[in-house]
């Protein structure tokens, strides 16, 4: 399937919502200026980034044709936007630096997606099995647990990025305070209390130095522990929508909007499951 026909495939699937259509339309003109922009300035990693977005707004497309799926408009419309949040928004206009809290608003989002996905996938799983019934609390569990894994994963990626590229994917935070066994000088494993930190030295074997106001420059646990816990926030926020109406409902439009179905499923029983 070339280029073009992934193109027209998410043209056409939009212009059924026309909401999604404008949706998506603004956010590709969006990615293609910054583009333009980034070329202009001779930014070329930006530049990079801006054609990877491109990309990966094709990635639905791919997924659809593919493995024979249907991806809801309003999803899609949700993955585009954290993309170009993470991406254009985060990498190239460097949001993650210059709005706090904006990380933390994305991997909320990711762990939200990442148990809609995993409710997706259970249900792409279990339909048309005559022998297994999935209760509903069954269902959420998966869910929540696959979303976990995916932002336990994510994090090891930043953690092996930081380590062998430098790239500081877990930010740093300045702390005022630690405790740590190491500045133990007995050596018995008593964890030594340091508060009210002002100001840090770093001298470097090459004669650099760097001064850190403010406190104590912490390596990446905070940020680290910080995303796994909006993660599981969003996981869940989704758990309970989707157990409540896998319980309680038969049909919804919120399980409409976020779950990936096959395509020979009828619009009515998309949203259906078992409720024991």
């Amino acid at each position: 399937m070339s280029i073009n026909r992934y193109v027209k495939q998410l043209r056409d699937s939009y212009r059924e919502d026309k909401k999604a259509f404008i949706f998506f339309s603004v956010l590709r003109v969006l990615v293609l200026l910054t583009l333009v922009r980034c070329l202009f300035t001779k930014n070329y990693q930006s530049a990079a980034l801006c054609v990877l977005t491109l990309v990966l707004f094709l990635v639905p497309a791919f997924v659809q044709d593919k493995l024979k799926l249907s991806i809801p408009p309003v999803f899609q419309m949700i993955i585009f936007a954290f993309i170009f949040a993470a991406e254009i928004l985060g990498e190239v206009n460097h949001y993650y630096v210059r709005i706090p809290g904006w990380d933390t608003m994305l991997h909320t989002m990711n762990g939200f997606l990442c148990a809609a996905v995993g409710f997706s996938l259970v249900y792409l799983l279990n339909r048309g099995s005559k022998n297994v019934n999935l209760s509903p609390f069954y269902l959420t569990l998966v869910a929540f647990c696959f979303s976990m894994t995916i932002g336990v994963l994510w994090e090891f990626f930043e953690f092996t990025m930081d380590q062998f590229f430098f790239l500081d994917m877990q930010k740093d935070f300045i702390v005022q305070g630690f405790g740590s066994v190491t500045l133990d000088p007995a050596q018995m494993g008593t964890p030594i209390h340091v508060s009210e930190i002002v100001d840090t030295a770093i001298h470097t074997a090459s004669g650099q130095s760097y001064s850190i106001p403010g406190g104590y420059l912490d390596i990446g646990i905070l940020d680290t522990m910080k995303d796994l816990l909006v993660n599981l926030a969003g996981a869940i926020v989704f758990s309970i929508i989707g157990y409540s109406t896998l319980k309680y409902s038969k049909s919804s439009k919120v399980a409409d909007s976020l779950m990936i179905k096959p395509n020979d499923v009828p619009q009515e029983e998309s949203s259906e499951g078992n409720h024991d």
